[in-house]
This record gives C-alpha cells, structure tokens and sequence, in this order.
C-alpha cells in the first residue's frame, strides 16, 4: 500500500463514512476555464487486491507524464462502476473567472464537483457550515471533505485544507487526475478552433510561446482578460 492509500484509509478506520478528496486544474493559465474534480472514496475500495492495485499509481498529476495520467485516469473511472471510487468534473468559464476572479471561480468549480458528488448519492448530505458553526471539519464527521491547497473562505461546506494534499491523499490526488486530464482535452479541442495560441502545446499556461503569440495575433475569446494585463498586445 503506497502512503496515499494509507492516508486515506486511516481517516475511513477513524470514524468517516464517506471521503471526498477535491482539487484544481488550470487556476494559472491565461486561457480556458478552471476545473475542478471531486473523488469519493468508499472503504471497500481498501478490502479488494484489484482496486488496490488499480490505484496504486495514484499520485501528484504535476509528478506523472500525460501518457500516464490518461492511464491512471481511466483505471480510475473503471473503479467507479463497482462502486469503489465516484468522480465529478465540474468547471468555471472564463466569464465566470472574469467576474468572481480565480480564487472565487476556483471555489465555485469545487463546489460544482462535490455537490456533482452528493447528488448521485443515496440521500446522504455534505456537512453544511452553519452559521455558528465551525469551518473545518472535526474527526467526527461522517463526510470528511479534503481540499488540495489552503482552507476555502467563503465556502458553504465544512473542510480540511491539506497543503500538497494531492502527495499525500489518495481521494486528492485522483481529483487532481481527473481535473488535469479533463481539462487538457478541453484545451486540447480549443486548440483546433484557435490553432494560432498552441494551446495543445501549453494548455493555456503563460509560456514564452504562448505569450508572443498572444502579442503576435491579440486575445481570443477564451483568454482571461484580466490575467492578460502584463502582456503587451
């Protein structure tokens, strides 16, 4: 069992029914919309040989080549059909970017995937923040909601903000996978509408290429204006 599997595996024998790993992809590029993945993990998952070894390769999306993520990705959505594993994908566009700014269309994306999540479930609910409450969630909580990165304020759900989540939680780390990959085929269609930018070459990062030809050709539709202001056009 590799430290991801253990992580999560521990938090389930502690006292949680359910864990929900969420993370990001795409909060610095330039061009496109973020996206954001949730991934519940069931306990079962941890009693069966073959979905250990399916998701033993799980890690960090930054540590792992394309091909591989691809890879991982579809031995992820494999486990989801018995019931191992459940993913969300969700998105916010780049109007939406515009008019929250990243940190708060960032949130509105994880909030899409968990409640993506919630709803293909069988009448449990995600630990609401009320108004006295706490923010974070506490070692008793039967949901159990990860998030890669620092605590999200404000946000509607109790939460732990694991920093480098996604090396060190399996549920985090397969929403990093499945944000990456979903968003890079995303990137990847933009690119054949606008094959000037590269875009299956950068996936909308602020690369040098990618800046001088937004110089060269000016902004497209899917670029984020607001993240476009240091860029002589």
């Amino acid at each position: 069992m590799n430290p991801l599997q253990a992580h999560d595996r521990s938090l389930l024998q502690e006292g949680a029914r359910r864990l929900i790993g969420v993370d990001e992809a795409g909060r610095g590029c330039l061009a496109g919309p973020v996206f954001a993945a949730a991934c519940l993990v069931d306990s079962e998952l941890f009693t069966h040989s073959d979905a250990l070894v399916k998701t033993f390769e799980v890690n960090d999306s930054k540590k792992l080549s394309a091909q591989k993520r691809e890879s991982v990705y579809a031995d992820l959505l494999a486990l989801c059909k018995p019931g191992f594993l459940d993913l969300a994908v969700a998105e916010a566009s780049v109007a939406e970017i515009e008019e929250l700014n990243i940190l708060g269309a960032t949130r509105l994306a994880m909030q899409r995937a968990m409640e993506q999540i919630q709803s293909g479930g069988d009448g449990w609910g995600l630990p609401a923040v009320e108004a006295s409450g706490p923010l974070f969630c506490t070692g008793s909580a039967s949901v159990v909601i990860l998030v890669d990165g620092r605590p999200l304020r404000p946000f509607p759900y109790e939460h732990e903000a694991l920093v480098k989540g996604d090396a060190k939680s399996l549920a985090i780390a397969a929403a990093g996978i499945a944000a990456k990959v979903e968003r890079d085929r995303r990137m990847s269609r933009l690119a054949k509408q606008y094959p000037e930018y590269g875009f299956e070459l950068h996936n909308g990062y602020g690369t040098r290429v990618h800046r001088e030809a937004i110089r060269r050709h000016g902004a497209c539709p899917d670029h984020r204006r607001l993240f476009l202001r240091k860029i002589v056009i």
